[in-house]
């Protein structure tokens, strides 16, 4: 192994992300928990400091973290909270009270774990990689908070995840589909077996409704190790939702009491069963007693899951959505037809090469009346010539175009929406998605947001 430099004090926001960004990405993994155990070790154990409640699952982890942070939040509990990928900035992945670290908060929390990753990295066959430097920094960072709860969302799988050096005290899994195939497997069961690891004695796992397979496997866990299941449709679950102005009206049926008039405003069945799932986590973590129905009330009210159907843009509306596999393509144009009625609904999409890209479009085909091809900026993305040669074969020549560079792409498909006849519809009832990817999707709300403020300003 070649020696590795001493660890050097950061002074500035972009050194951070360098000295980050200069190690593994999440990409490349060597499922191994070695690193992460001999660094939190080093840094005192800091992911014992506090309880802990652990999320897995293939999609709608950070929105249900977002959901369980805003609840014990309102409960007066300081939270931590771990998501990630990033959508616009890197400290988004470490919030303190539901707020993400400042630039100065994020360089002293790696300033604080540096002296160590350097003795890691000596006493290790690999290095330390971004994903578990990073970790290490929130695990570190909320203890130093102090927190009295910290919400952590696994980065990919579960056993091997360097998440999984924390113990759950409530372990929450959203609904198992197939993604990062080739890292985790390709099918649902097989999954499902490393999702299932995050679920520890005594644990309570909040299950949300999975295919039959998954529900073994998980339940299977659960009697190995003796944690409680709590299930969807049993234990929990969304007793009603009707689609209101600006997201949904729901009861949720918690583990300790039924909980009505909830405006949840996030849009799509799936949001609904996010909540179901959030709830029945803070009920868990809190005890035998229901939780105070207006500060459940409240806390939804206030829900927030930014690139998730956001709305960044209205005249023409302009909706952001990360889904990136064909299971979260599928769920959120089941949520748009809920939710919306577009005409015309334009799609600007970019994808990573790793990814089942041809499914995604084929989830979006019936909704999108046409579809504009580009890319992100990082080396991950699919060209967006390949991407428009792929959705030629699943929308029909006639309704792709190209266009590589992402800021084009939003204009021309803002103004195919504006403009309506052009595609055979009225004017002003068009839309515009924005999907794909999260990186795309990121990189479009930035944009969007600083033109924005540059419009206002």
């Amino acid at each position: 192994m070649s020696e590795q430099p001493q660890a050097r004090l950061a002074e500035t926001f972009a050194e951070v992300e360098d000295a980050l960004q200069s190690r593994w990405p999440e990409t490349r993994l060597e499922p191994s928990l070695e690193r992460i155990r001999a660094f939190t070790e080093l840094l005192g154990d800091p992911q014992r400091a506090y309880p802990v409640i652990h999320l897995t699952g293939t999609n709608g982890k950070t929105s249900t973290s977002r959901m369980i942070d805003t609840l014990l939040r309102a409960r007066d509990l300081r939270t931590g909270r771990f998501t990630s990928p990033h959508l616009e900035r890197i400290n988004e992945r470490i919030c303190i009270d539901g707020e993400p670290l400042t630039d100065e908060e994020f360089v002293r929390a790696f300033n604080d774990v540096a002296p160590y990753t350097h003795l890691v990295d000596e006493s290790q066959p690999h290095p330390l990689s971004f994903f578990e430097t990073i970790v290490g920094m929130a695990y570190a960072a909320f203890a130093d908070a102090p927190v009295d709860v910290a919400i952590v969302e696994v980065g990919l799988g579960g056993v091997w995840d360097a998440t999984n050096v924390a113990d759950g005290a409530v372990a929450v899994v959203t609904p198992i589909a197939v993604d990062h195939a080739r890292l985790l497997g390709d099918t649902p069961d097989v999954i499902a077996i490393e999702k299932a690891g995050i679920i520890k004695p005594g644990a309570t796992a909040v299950l949300t409704q999975q295919l039959p397979g998954p529900a073994e496997v998980l339940l299977s866990r659960c009697a190995e190790v003796g944690a409680t299941p709590v299930r969807e449709g049993l234990e929990f679950g969304v007793v009603s939702r009707v689609p209101a102005v600006g997201g949904q009206l729901l009861t949720l049926k918690g583990l300790r009491a039924e909980y009505d008039d909830v405006l949840l405003p996030l849009y799509g069945a799936h949001q609904a069963q996010n909540a179901a799932a959030a709830l029945a986590a803070v009920e868990a973590f809190a005890g035998d007693e229901p939780l105070d129905a207006d500060l459940v009330r409240d806390a939804f009210a206030r829900a927030t899951s930014p690139g998730r159907l956001e709305i960044i843009r209205r005249s023409p509306m302009i909706l952001l959505d990360a889904a990136h596999n064909p299971h979260g393509a599928e769920t959120v144009a089941a949520a748009l037809d809920d939710s919306f009625s577009f005409s015309p609904l334009i799609g600007v999409i970019g994808v990573m090469a790793d990814k089942e890209y041809e499914a995604v479009l084929a989830a979006f085909e019936p909704l999108l009346a046409h579809v504009v091809c580009t890319q992100n900026s990082t080396t991950r993305a699919l060209p967006a010539v390949e991407l428009a040669a792929t959705a030629r074969e699943v929308f029909g020549a006639d309704r792709v175009s190209v266009t590589p560079r992402l800021a084009d792409a939003i204009d021309e498909a803002t103004t195919l929406a504006e403009a309506g006849e052009a595609v055979g519809s009225s004017i002003g009832s068009g839309a515009v998605l924005v999907t794909g990817s999260v990186v795309t999707v990121g990189e479009a709300r930035a944009m969007l947001r600083r033109r924005e403020r540059t419009a206002g300003g």
